[in-house]
């Protein structure tokens, strides 16, 4: 019988040969099979914490302690113990080099981090709508076209009832049938959103916005409510995906009225869709109204070049005086043409739950224009 000088292990290294029950049950197991050999006694063991090196290469110390310190343990053990360890010590190895790799890992990637050495992601592909954003678009060069060539309005409306008398019953039978979808969406499906694929196609909303606006509004205000679905709704998507990301959201509401405003809009936007609707405005009343007698508004005139300009209320406010004097001329211009600018911007980013904006902006651009031009008419005497 042989004595042998006491082993030294820290903290540490105690914690983990402790923790391994493979070992406990080998050596027990072992010792009873092997009752003629005499077991050497327990080897003295002392404590000597040692505090972990601070420094990077931190992790690659302790495993090389562990590593020599399991090498060492192999000698208190007989010829038999080992054979019995062979398999659990393969596993406990594997264990222990897929902990020592992943700290190590762990540690590479925060030094990369720190050091700004991480590839950057790759930026998200924008789908810009190319073919959908030119159909949007060019249904507004039809409608001037129809405006400044005297066509009739009964016409158009009849041709677009028409129309949607086809479309709504094709795009039902779109959503119920599987073999009819396949068909419809390589035929037209470039032309659609992937969140339409799923939902009423957007342009049974765009006809339906587009023949009340025809319906109910006179044609002038009419005109301005479809150019700015057409263009204003397409330039705030186009600048919104382009410069979104650069700009701020808009807040969650308005801060006149709290009108609820959708999250995903951004201030770029919001900006586009505002000044293309103030364009719209200051371009058609100045240039294309014109070209027909009857308009709600008219440079000379101002509001009074309507027929069915609303009675002035200043006599009824004791008021004497032409007030406004029907807001004609570039200052009345101006001044409907920022009105527009901020209902296009407003109307285009709201949050009305589901319903599409291909039927709310037409309706409501044109409601509100309408509504500020018999403001104006309120406010004015004639001379």
């Amino acid at each position: 019988m042989t004595t042998r000088d006491p082993v030294l292990f820290s903290s540490h290294d105690l914690q983990h040969t402790a923790s391994s029950p493979r070992r406990r049950r080998s050596q027990s197991s072992n010792s009873s099979r092997s009752l003629s050999t005499k077991r050497s006694p327990s080897p003295i063991i002392a404590f000597s914490p040692t505090p972990l090196s601070p420094d990077a290469k931190g992790v690659k110390n302790i495993t090389r302690k562990v590593i020599k310190t399991l090498e060492g343990l192999g000698h208190l053990d007989s010829i038999d113990m080992e054979e019995q360890e062979c398999e659990g010590d393969e596993r406990g190895d594997l264990s222990e080099a897929s902990e020592v790799e992943a700290a190590l890992n762990g540690a590479a990637l925060h030094h990369e981090t720190q050091h700004g050495d991480v590839a950057p992601s790759q930026p998200k592909k924008i789908d810009w709508e190319i073919p959908r954003k030119l159909l949007h678009s060019s249904i507004g060069f039809g409608t001037l076209y129809l405006y400044t060539s005297d066509g009739d309005v009964k016409t158009v409306i009849l041709v677009l009832w028409t129309a949607l008398a086809v479309i709504v019953p094709a795009d039902i039978l779109r959503l119920r049938s599987p073999g009819f979808e396949r068909i419809y969406e390589r035929c037209l499906g470039f032309l659609m959103r992937e969140s339409e694929k799923k939902h009423t196609n957007g342009v049974i909303w765009y006809i339906l916005g587009v023949n009340f606006a025809l319906t109910f509004y006179p044609l002038d205000v009419a005109i301005v409510a479809i150019l700015i679905l057409s263009w204003a709704d397409t330039t705030a998507s186009t600048f919104g995906r382009l410069f979104g990301s650069r700009t701020r959201r808009l807040p969650s509401r308005t801060p006149i009225l709290r009108l609820p405003l959708a999250p995903r809009k951004s201030f770029a936007g919001f900006l586009a869709a505002t000044i293309t609707g103030a364009a719209i405005a200051l371009g058609f009343w100045c240039f294309v109204a014109p070209v027909r007698s009857q308009v709600s508004w008219s440079l000379d005139s101002g509001v009074f070049a309507s027929p069915n300009n609303p009675t002035s209320i200043l006599p009824a406010l004791g008021i004497t005086g032409h007030g406004l004097a029907g807001a004609g001329g570039f200052l009345g211009l101006g001044a409907i043409s920022f009105v527009a600018g901020i209902v296009s911007g407003v109307a285009e980013a709201l949050d009305l739950g589901s319903l599409d904006d291909n039927l709310t902006l037409p309706i409501i651009a044109g409601g509100c224009i309408l509504g500020f031009l018999k403001l104006l008419g309120l406010l004015s005497a004639p001379p």
